[in-house]
């Protein structure tokens, strides 16, 4: 059974929407939009277990440029 969880992300970027492109190339983003508040982005991403689920936040969403801090948040 897939993992989803949602990833809320703090962006520090000039190109938001280069950004914002980046994060809807990388497969396990199911869906990924811009927000107003104290997060600047939510993204819905799915995995196939918890390992795979936190090897795409450290070693995707994070290495996009503007990506400065996630938070995520699994869904039940």
């Amino acid at each position: 059974m897939a993992i989803r969880a949602y990833v809320l992300m703090n962006l520090v970027t000039s190109d938001l929407s280069n950004t914002m492109l980046q994060l809807r190339e990388i497969r396990e983003i199911k869906n990924a939009d811009a927000v107003i508040g104290p997060y600047d982005c939510i993204a819905e991403i799915e995995a196939d277990s918890m390992d795979m689920l936190g090897n795409v936040v450290v070693n995707k969403i994070l290495k996009v440029d503007g990506v400065a801090k996630t938070l995520t948040c699994v869904k039940l």
